[in-house]
């Protein structure tokens, strides 16, 4: 996939800002994703960010750490942060804000240093994109994690997308997305959105204990997972 992403947040924090971000899907028309969102600060972030912010602990790993806003926070707040980001261009951006600590990979291929909080927010879990890669992650996550360490993370359950009923090939949080950006396209990819039934069934079944911190009345929650021999 091309670095469609970063390239959209690398040309706004370069003040290049002409152009906009858009997201396809295969369920209606394509939405316009403000790369903005992307630098917001403590003020402008929804109430789910700043408790998922205050309920960190220990050295944290941000990951999916776009701009870098959530872990500038945290660094401010001296916490010992790591921002971990797949886009090159969006890793750019963080050194260039002062990002102390960044990491350039993939999740998955990522093993190097254990922490105490895994933190994803914006729906960052969504990088999974099915609930088969989501068990994935949360068995990789346990690598990853000190003895008590805790998984943060935000999703939301997108139903009411279905109006003419659920799919019945997949899961219905299993969402096809495609950025078009400069007249450039990522190509298409999946990023899960699951609703907190079958998290909670998920998460129970791979070992972890799960403790809902906010949940707001668009559905969207905040989770803190941690395992269970752990606690």
């Amino acid at each position: 996939m091309n670095d469609i992403l970063g390239q959209a947040i690398y040309n706004y924090q370069h003040n290049e800002r002409k152009h906009k971000l858009w997201i396809h899907n295969r369920y209606g028309a394509k939405e316009e994703m403000p790369v903005k969102t992307y630098f917001r600060d403590e003020d402008n972030m929804p109430d789910l960010e700043w408790l998922a912010l205050n309920e960190c602990r220990g050295k944290v790993l941000d990951i999916g750490a776009g701009a870098g806003s959530h872990a500038l926070i945290l660094q401010e707040r001296g916490f010992d942060v790591t921002a971990l980001e797949i886009s090159p261009l969006a890793a750019k951006v963080m050194q260039e804000r002062g990002v102390s600590n960044i990491i350039e990979t993939d999740i998955f291929k990522y093993n190097s240093q254990q922490y105490d909080t895994l933190l994803l927010l914006m729906n960052g879990i969504g990088l999974t994109g099915s609930l088969r890669n989501l068990r994935a992650f949360l068995r990789h996550a346990k690598t990853l994690l000190n003895k008590g360490g805790q998984l943060l993370f935000d999703s939301s359950d997108v139903t009411y997308l279905y109006e003419d009923g659920l799919p019945k090939d997949r899961y219905h949080g299993e969402i096809w997305y495609e950025y078009e950006y400069q007249r450039q396209k990522s190509g298409w990819f999946s990023w899960l959105y699951i609703d907190k039934q079958t998290l909670l069934k998920i998460a129970g079944e791979e070992g972890w204990t799960t403790e809902v911190l906010l949940e707001d009345e668009l559905g969207q929650y905040l989770v803190r997972l941690m395992q269970v021999n752990s606690l």
